[in-house]
């Protein structure tokens, strides 16, 4: 039975229902999510009144347990930030061993309780990760427990780094952190690093003289035909069976217990008939979203479809005109997938002036939804706070609808596995 609407509003005002959570991917050297870093507040005041450390990281663990990892980190491992007072009282044991890395943050001092807590820590399975890791670092004594060297290089020379990574890169993983663009990748893996923190491969190198791939042009074709003001089911059918790939997503997906059709669904032509041309548009930018990240790192997928369903849920709420929320949501990330110039992207695609104007970085009406949900990922909760007061949003709607977002992601990425 669904909840009342005075059910539902105390949910959204009850703190214990709603977390502002963000995660921050961490990357192998080919670019495959190893895990997140989570980050957490309990609310859009938090960030404003008082900075707790110790508040922020017992926020995190019951977040953690409250939404799930599943859902936060895809199934992989958790980076979850920890003070000495997490440490000592053993917090952090209420979450598995082997999904969870514990960063131990520079301000914590490696005393003895210190060092006993992260010696049961490490003998219980947890991994020990030493965060913001710098030259002379008093928390050296932790060193020989750490599987994990965090490494910040906005704040630490490349030479330096590269004399940590020489020092200690024999025990431990050294991670390079904040590193923003694809020279920076580079410099960091050159310099011996193996694990990579920052939103380096969400900004491609892109030729953009190269020729575009047959499959990534109708990729392109058919999010232009879902985008026409009215769509044409025979070519559509004639364009996803000729994409094995999409075809395939497309059954699976359609047969999977989310959708709990009460009979099997055995052809293109019947999918499209029993969804309906609403419905046809909206799982077909999904599974053209996965075909195309083919080998990409699994968080651009995620995160496009977080920021699809996180406008779409907001999107009732908000100023937008006639755009499509949820495809702008989508495309926001499609030239980091297709690796293309957004302006490439875009071209022949029948989207609202609105929406073009915005993917392309230029004011929009759509801009405040833009930065929201930007923002909202990036964990940058002043910026949150400031445009939710600018939009008239409550921020727990905010931080509940990311969540269901995720969820939600979660559920269709799984699908296709």
């Amino acid at each position: 039975m669904p909840p009342s609407n005075a059910n539902a509003t105390a949910r959204r005002t009850d703190p214990r229902f709603h977390r502002y959570v963000a995660r921050q991917p961490i990357l192998t050297a080919d670019e495959k999510v190893f895990g997140y870093e989570l980050l957490f507040r309990d609310g859009v005041d938090d960030y404003f009144t008082a900075v707790d450390a110790d508040a922020a990281s017992r926020s995190t663990l019951d977040s953690s347990i409250l939404i799930g990892l599943d859902v936060l980190c895809d199934s992989r491992q958790a980076f979850v930030n920890c003070t000495r007072e997490v440490l000592l009282k053993d917090y952090i044991t209420l979450l598995p061993p082997d999904q969870i890395a514990v960063e131990v943050l520079e301000t914590v001092p490696p005393d003895d309780l210190v060092i006993a807590a992260c010696e049961r820590l490490a003998k219980g399975g947890y991994t020990i990760a030493l965060d913001d890791f710098g030259v002379n670092d008093p928390r050296a004594p932790l060193v020989g427990l750490a599987k994990i060297i965090k490494v910040d290089m906005r704040s630490t020379p490349l030479s330096q780094a590269a004399g940590l990574v020489r020092r200690y890169g024999a025990r431990s993983q050294m991670l390079a952190e904040k590193v923003e663009t694809r020279e920076e990748f580079l410099a960091a893996q050159k310099a011996g690093f193996k694990l990579f923190q920052g939103y380096f491969f969400r900004r491609p190198e892109v030729v953009h003289a190269r020729q575009i791939p047959a499959n990534q042009l109708n990729y392109l074709r058919l999010l232009k035909m879902v985008s026409m003001p009215e769509i044409n089911p025979r070519e559509i059918e004639n364009m996803i069976k000729g994409e094995a790939s999409l075809c395939y997503r497309l059954l699976r997906y359609l047969n999977s217990p989310i959708f709990g059709f009460p009979g099997k669904i055995q052809s293109v032509r019947h999918a499209l008939a029993i969804l309906g041309e609403r419905e046809v548009r909206r799982w077909i930018r999904l599974v053209v979203t996965l075909g195309a990240a083919d080998n990409k790192p699994s968080d651009l997928v995620l995160s496009a479809l977080v920021r699809a369903r996180f406008c779409e849920l907001l999107g009732p709420r908000t100023q937008h005109g006639q755009a499509d929320v949820f495809l702008v949501g989508l495309l926001s990330l499609m030239d980091s997938i297709l690796e293309l110039p957004m302006g490439v992207v875009l071209e022949g695609i029948c989207v609202d002036p609105e929406m073009k104007a915005v993917l392309l970085g230029e004011k929009s009406q759509l801009t405040p939804l833009y930065e929201l949900m930007v923002a909202q990922e990036a964990a940058e909760w002043a910026k949150v706070g400031s445009l939710c007061a600018q939009m008239n949003l409550d921020g727990a709607l905010v931080a509940e609808s990311h969540w269901q977002a995720m969820r939600w992601a979660r559920e269709m990425t799984a699908g296709a596995s």
